[in-house]
């Protein structure tokens, strides 16, 4: 996060610090028999390999997460800084386990990444992140880790992964803002005047606004800081977590990529015809 106040979680590739035993095992029964576990479907899984990688196996970073209190003005649109630095450090958590599990195996990278975010029945100030993907080392010993020297990730699928590479393009890593944010309350007075009206509310339309805007500009900040060209695949995501109806996040996330040609050229789309057989086509005999 483009923030003063955010340490960034510090990186050890050679750490299993927060692996459990059996997650330790895990990688080490991969490393020893050359045994891939992948959430990537079929197609995905051919493509990627088509780009010239081996996936290596799956890895999973977590991180349960006490999120603090923080007080609200009633009647003012502001950011919840406290809950935001809260969701910002549990993912960067989840995502540095993640990358260090990666290294364990050798990897350059790792494709498919899904960051879920879920509350659990212990407190209601509790939530568990989980960052998981599949590790894919470069056939040919290529480097393309991120500058910073960590694995690449990339939230793109197995094809558009093999598109971005195809076209001139390599992934360097996910870039991510999120912003928490109170929505002030509508006074009675201001409800009264527009009662049966169509009429904007400029007050929400400003926070909602402001809100969105913020946590585009730290994941475009998080880009710049890794030297990127541009982001691909960007999502705006927009969830509550259980707090009160009037305290929002927003949340962005995309794939940083970089150049690796001067030359951008796309395949031309070939003609695909579905031989299947004519009941699945949607398609009735004569």
């Amino acid at each position: 996060m483009a923030d003063e106040d955010h340490e960034s979680t510090p990186y050890d590739p050679t750490s299993t610090a927060g692996i459990p035993e059996h997650g330790r095992e895990r990688l080490a029964r991969m490393r020893e028999r050359s045994l891939f576990t992948s959430d990537l479907s079929v197609n995905e899984f051919l493509l990627v390999r088509a780009a010239g990688f081996e996936p290596l196996g799956l890895v999973v970073g977590s991180s349960i997460y006490h999120i603090g209190f923080q007080a609200s003005a009633w009647s003012k649109n502001q950011e919840m800084d406290v809950l935001t630095q809260a969701m910002y450090h549990a993912r960067e958590l989840a995502m540095t386990r993640m990358e260090e599990e990666a290294d364990q195996l050798g990897a350059d990278g790792i494709v498919g990444v899904r960051l879920d975010v879920s509350r659990r029945e212990w407190g209601n100030d509790l939530a568990e992140f989980v960052a998981i993907g599949t590790a894919v080392r470069h056939r040919e010993g290529e480097l393309h880790r991120a500058p910073n020297g960590r694995p690449f990730t990339s939230d793109l699928s197995g094809q558009d992964f093999y598109t971005l590479l195809s076209a001139g393009y390599r992934p360097v890593g996910m870039v991510m803002g999120t912003c928490v944010y109170h929505v002030a309350h509508q006074g009675l007075g201001s409800w009264m005047k527009r009662v049966g009206r169509n009429v904007e509310m400029p007050n929400f339309t400003q926070a909602l606004y402001d809100a969105r805007e913020l946590a585009m500009e730290r994941m475009q900040a998080e880009a710049e800081a890794a030297e990127a060209e541009g982001i691909v695949g960007v999502q705006l995501v927009e969830g509550n977590h259980g707090w009160s109806s009037h305290v929002l996040e927003y949340f962005a996330v995309g794939t940083a990529v970089i150049p690796t040609s001067a030359d951008h050229e796309i395949p031309p789309p070939t003609l695909v015809l579905n031989l299947d057989d004519t009941r699945q086509s949607g398609f009735r005999g004569f």
